[in-house]
């Protein structure tokens, strides 16, 4: 997991700081006061191997966050057992490998 925030950091630094700016700012009605910023960071990062994996394998506890968010938006302190769910999840997903090259045996051998 702290690979995927590294590579967040690094590649959507700027959609991470004005997001997370929103939230601090507004935190009744964050939600849905920052959505469009939340929807910038997904697409920024969707586009990253080791998130998309990391989305893909750890969807559930992510919703079951999100959800926990929804219902908890003045108090989201309710949702450390979600995160720590969703982020133990991110941590059993392997990095992306090398890409392998498939080659072809030569003819005649």
């Amino acid at each position: 997991m702290q690979a995927a925030l590294e590579i967040t950091a690094r590649h959507c630094g700027r959609e991470l700081d004005q997001y997370g700016q929103c939230v601090a700012a507004k935190p009744e009605s964050w939600q849905r006061d920052c959505h469009h910023l939340k929807m910038s960071i997904a697409r920024c990062t969707s586009s990253h191997p080791i998130i998309r994996r990391i989305r893909q394998a750890c969807a559930e506890p992510f919703e079951a966050f999100e959800e926990c968010l929804r219902q908890n938006e003045a108090a989201t302190s309710n949702c450390t057992e979600q995160v720590r769910r969703f982020l133990q999840c991110a941590e059993q997903v392997p990095p992306p490998g090398p890409p392998t090259i498939q080659t072809e045996p030569l003819p005649g051998t």
